[in-house]
């Protein structure tokens, strides 16, 4: 619950789900903001507040969502962005990581292929895109895809994987993390048969809280809004977390409110709560 007159301090947003609608039956959101979006996160700009972007993508793949959203700061001030699910903390623009947490992955990928030996496997290429084991589906992945052996892609630490397996569903990589236990890595699983891997530690939650205390801002005082189990920690640690309309069951448990689904353009709703249009 927040206080009487809260006001937040900084914005967190999720990007896939929150600001940007799904295409219905693909693990892809299009790539458009929508006008009462883009609108109520300006509102916020137009007050003072800080909004940062915290999502599951990689750094490349987040660049163009904050050129969308004209996320460009005045003069000598630059963007804050927690990219793949916290571990890495970027200034833009132009792209410079300031923090980044890495793990050894093999013993968790070996553990996953050998009960998913078909499973599709990524490893994040800053500033390029991905190595993969073999193509992923068509618009999973931003920027370029190299293919790699497994070995190769794990073989020095990595600041996340990407497990994937279009013959599986959720509820089936859920199962099997939780059988696996994959000691000494975090993990969160998508929507679909997607499974990130990171960290002890490491989430959106740990990545907002590098950038909260570089600008000086308490937890209490920061606004969360995203709509996956990848926010899950992050909706926990925000002064007030929100979570989008259609987000499972498990998420909007996690949250202090749920606003209205991304197709009813549910950030802007809960933004308006806060920065109303007639406060301009």
């Amino acid at each position: 619950m927040t206080a009487a007159g809260w006001r937040p301090k900084l914005v967190a947003l999720d990007i896939d789900g929150t600001l940007l609608k799904w295409v219905e039956g693909v693990g892809t959101t299009y790539e458009q903001v929508s006008p009462p979006v883009y609108d109520a996160v300006h509102r916020v700009l137009d007050a003072g507040v800080h909004v940062v972007l915290a999502s599951g993508r990689s750094p490349y793949g987040m660049n163009r969502v904050a050129d969308l959203l004209d996320l460009h700061p005045g003069v000598g001030e630059r963007l804050w962005v927690v990219a793949s699910n916290g571990a890495v903390v970027f200034r833009y623009p132009p792209l410079e990581v300031v923090h980044e947490e890495t793990f050894d992955a093999a013993p968790a990928v070996a553990a996953i292929l050998e009960q998913r030996p078909g499973a599709l496997v990524a490893v994040e290429e800053r500033g390029v895109g991905y190595r993969v084991n073999r193509p992923f589906p068509e618009g999973e992945l931003t920027g370029e895809s190299k293919i790699a052996e497994v070995a190769d892609l794990v073989a020095v630490p990595v600041s996340r994987v990407i497990i994937r397996d279009p013959e599986a569903t959720a509820d089936d990589f859920v199962a099997l993390a939780e059988r696996l236990g994959l000691q000494g890595t975090d993990y969160v699983v998508g929507w679909t048969a997607w499974l990130d891997l990171a960290p002890v530690g490491v989430n959106k939650a740990s990545g907002l809280a590098h950038v909260a205390h570089e600008l000086g801002v308490d937890a209490a005082d920061v606004l969360a809004i995203g709509d996956g189990r990848n926010d899950i920690e992050m909706l926990r640690w925000a002064g007030r977390g929100v979570a989008m309309g259609q987000s499972i069951e498990v998420v909007q448990e996690a949250a202090d409110a749920v606003t209205a689904t991304v197709y009813d353009e549910g950030a802007a709703v809960e933004l308006d709560r806060w920065f109303r249009q007639d406060a301009r």
